[in-house]
């Protein structure tokens, strides 16, 4: 079944095994993303959450169990194309800056670039949705428990769904509005990257059998976890700026931002340099199996053995 192990590019196989990657990564984890994306969110003065395992058994009693997995079907619905333009692109970066010799440290993170650069057509109005979606249930809950960082008069609505969400910033902004917070995306993503695909490839080389033997499948698990987690907590404080620029709705406490540079002053006036570091850790722990499970199911070549059920065509 280890046929992903194979000489040539085969683009079809690698979107597959990026799609099914991120569809059995995002169902495993996604209540630490929204724990993360609630925690990023909370301001000086509207602090409802203490700790990730605070946020998830807060928001199962006030939203019960599934609230956990508020805006999952966005993330599952655009991670299937995100990862796999991702995982996809880098591969197809390595394979064209290799043909020329030896794929050096640099061509290595030049590939990575290329894959983060990529990935933020889709990653961008995704998380732009799914950041709406997880962070509803906060602000119904600061309603509830912290009346008073609403204004008086204010009405109670319920949340939106995400193609109310699409159909609304469509309407009012245009794709534009899908886009928002696209810059703080790139500067997240591209050096995610960067970090990322160059140290994975390094890290499993470790554990390779031989000199051009495959790394076993446990040893391309934990090099996926150990590069996703550090590249996470690299970019964490990019990751803060982005969340901020792309939530739409506040307290009547919390500051709005106009841009990268407003949010990173604001930040670091209001709530000081430790704010860059929130949800860091459940930031980690979402990355770190999401990029295991990706580097197992590329190690095993499930898209390879998808396809091999397909007809061959007669030459």
């Amino acid at each position: 079944l280890s046929t992903c192990h194979i000489s040539y590019f085969f683009l079809p196989a690698k979107l597959i095994n990026g799609g099914i990657a991120g569809l059995i990564g995002v169902t495993c984890v996604f209540p630490i993303d929204l724990a993360k994306t609630r925690l990023q969110n909370q301001q000086n003065g509207s602090r409802l959450y203490t700790s990730m395992s605070d946020c998830l058994i807060k928001t199962i009693r006030s939203e019960g169990y599934f609230g956990m997995y508020r805006g999952a079907a966005v993330n599952l619905t655009l991670v299937t194309p995100e990862k796999a333009i991702k995982l996809a692109a880098n591969d197809f970066f390595r394979h064209h800056f290799s043909k020329d010799g030896k794929l050096t440290l640099l061509k290595e993170m030049m590939a990575g670039c290329g894959a983060g650069t990529c990935q933020v057509i889709v990653t961008t109005p995704m998380e732009m949705l799914k950041i709406q979606l997880q962070d509803a249930g906060r602000i119904a809950a600061q309603r509830k428990l912290m009346p008073e960082t609403v204004p008086a008069g204010t009405v109670e609505t319920k949340s939106p769904t995400a193609m109310q969400l699409t159909r609304e910033l469509l309407r009012e902004k245009g794709i534009a509005g899908l886009y928002k917070g696209l810059g703080a995306t790139l500067l997240r993503d591209v050096p995610f990257s960067i970090i990322y695909f160059p140290l994975f490839a390094n890290l499993n080389n470790l554990g390779k059998r031989g000199v051009d033997g495959p790394a076993p499948f446990y040893v391309s698990f934990i090099s996926g976890c150990l590069a996703g987690s550090t590249a996470a907590v690299a970019v964490n404080p990019v990751d803060v700026i982005k969340t901020r620029l792309q939530s739409l709705n506040r307290g009547s406490t919390e500051d709005t931002y106009s841009g990268v540079t407003d949010c990173i002053r604001k930040i670091l006036r209001n709530e000081g340099p430790s704010a860059f570091l929130k949800g860091a850790y459940c930031r980690a722990l979402v990355i770190a199996p999401l990029f295991g499970i990706a580097q197992v199911v590329y190690f095993l070549g499930v898209g390879e053995f998808i396809l091999s059920f397909l007809p061959k065509k007669d030459n």
